[in-house]
């Protein structure tokens, strides 16, 4: 039993230690989105599991169509809440990816690759942009460990535990149609190499997403989301500027920070090149996953989240029989040429000792570099001390709601998380918005007090236009200013 637990459990220890080296890299959070998970799972902890949600009246997640699409998430991320909200969102996330790296290794250890510790420990390597992506309080990490564990389920025809798989990643993320994809994959690998149509898979995955989207504690207003949301953006139906995460990388970028990942795709392209045998299922089943993921790259750097392991996935399920045929010629030669019988070994453990020598090291500078966590903090107070309960803030961010709701959910805001919930909710609401933050309005203290029904602003200091356009606007007193941002309001007529 303890020859069982002990390597997985020795491994969960190294991918805690080096997550955690990352994340301490800054007593900061990576990502803004972190303090609205860490700050929504305290009030579910506390209010009840669907606490109401005022804080966004004009977007599509106001209080009569709030939808949590990362409920089951905030369910587990609930033991974190209980002490220090910013100390327990670091270690979730830390934990979360400790938890998605074990099940990569899982996934190597049950279908016998050589070595599958040390693949494992390719995803401390792999990617440097994977590594920061993996240290955010999000989804993503549970996302990838939940991927891994859907191959792990289709490679052994484990339909059941799929159908189960589907119905918890519907309620947890909203990126669940990502394992629809990956059985439609594995059915087109089958029929390339085995000319039969494997369909069942997609009837126990379809069955359990849809029963996970019916028997929801959001449902329907989760079906309304997805369709008013998800849909526009997979159909690039928006022209609406969002985060910087769904820009591609530009080729030099991509090359300077995701070496080993290119690398496992050329890497195990040459594999199946040096082996006589046929390609097997899961080989090619994972490199269409990875050809898909490499697509999506392409359009949206944040998909180095997936792209990043599953190209690792493919290179150890291409060298596997290699790998193997090394390990048999190692036991039964009677050569003492060490280095010889164990030469591919020794090279992949020399190429993930460079790798994690170089990924670990920036992703905790790039760590290193995120905002500071009391931005806000000074006008949330402020604002909390001076205005009444539900007062209506005007932010001049879409990204800074998190912050403002981590330190401030007495009052409520104009948008947050992402711009095209206000878009989608009013299209001249936002442009309107948008001209405003953008310094294009004289006067602004007029619409944002009859359009937004505002009589408080809060911005940081770098949205400079709006600042001179607040200045000579007679109608806006500043009342609090520190190094970060201020706060406006706007004098009765």
């Amino acid at each position: 039993m303890l020859k069982r637990i002990l390597p997985p459990l020795l491994l969960f220890i190294l991918f805690m230690v080096f997550m955690a080296l990352v994340q301490f890299g800054t007593p900061n959070l990576p990502d803004n989105d972190g303090f609205y998970h860490i700050k929504l799972t305290w009030l579910m902890r506390t209010e009840g599991l669907k606490p109401d949600f005022p804080w966004m009246q004009m977007t599509i997640l106001n209080a009569e169509e709030f939808y949590d699409h990362h409920f089951l998430y905030h369910v587990v991320l609930i033991p974190f809440t209980f002490g220090d909200l910013l100390a327990g969102a670091k270690w979730s996330a830390v934990f979360f990816a400790a938890i998605a790296f074990l099940a990569v290794w899982y996934l190597f250890h049950r279908q016998q690759i050589p070595a599958a510790w040390l693949w494992a420990l390719g995803l401390l390597a792999v990617s440097t942009p994977f590594l920061y992506r993996m240290s955010v309080t999000r989804a993503q990490s549970l996302s990838v460990g939940v991927l891994a564990l859907g191959m792990v389920f289709l490679l052994e025809g484990k339909h059941k535990w799929l159908a189960v798989l589907s119905f918890l990643y519907v309620w947890m993320y909203d990126a669940f149609p990502l394992l629809l994809a990956f059985t439609v994959l594995h059915a087109v690998a089958i029929f390339l190499l085995e000319k039969r149509l494997e369909y069942r898979p997609l009837l126990w995955v379809g069955g359990g997403m849809l029963a996970g989207l019916i028997i929801n504690p959001y449902f329907p207003d989760n079906l309304i989301f997805t369709y008013h949301h998800l849909l526009p953006k997979l159909l690039n139906a928006t022209s609406i500027s969002v985060g910087n995460e769904w820009y591609p990388y530009e080729t030099e970028q991509l090359l300077e920070n995701s070496p080993l990942a290119l690398a496992a795709i050329a890497g195990g392209a040459l594999a199946l090149g040096l082996t006589d045998r046929k390609m097997d299922v899961r080989t090619a089943f994972s490199l269409l996953v990875a050809l898909m993921f490499g697509v999506m790259l392409f359009k949206a750097r944040r998909f180095i989240e997936y792209f990043a392991p599953f190209a690792l996935v493919f290179s150890a399920f291409a060298w596997a029989p290699i790998l193997r045929a090394e390990m048999e010629n190692f036991v039964n030669s009677n050569s003492f040429s060490w280095l010889k019988s164990r030469f591919l070994h020794i090279v992949l453990v020399m190429l993930i000792g460079v790798g994690m020598f170089l990924s670990i090291p920036d992703a905790r500078k790039q760590v290193a570099g995120s905002k500071s966590y009391d931005f806000y903090a000074g006008a949330s107070d402020w604002l909390m001390r001076n205005t009444e309960p539900g007062e209506r803030v005007f932010n001049t961010d879409w990204d800074d709601f998190p912050r403002l709701f981590f330190y401030n959910t007495h009052n409520t805001y104009i948008v947050g998380l992402d711009p095209t919930y206000m878009q989608l909710y009013d299209a001249d609401l936002y442009d309107e918005w948008v001209a405003i933050t953008r310094g294009n309005v004289d006067q602004p203290s007029q619409p944002i007090l009859k359009r937004f029904s505002s009589r408080y602003i809060v911005t940081d200091l770098l949205h400079k236009n709006f600042l001179e356009k607040a200045a000579e606007d007679p109608n806006l007193m500043e009342v609090y200013r520190d190094d970060k941002s201020a706060v406006f309001t706007i004098l009765a007529p």
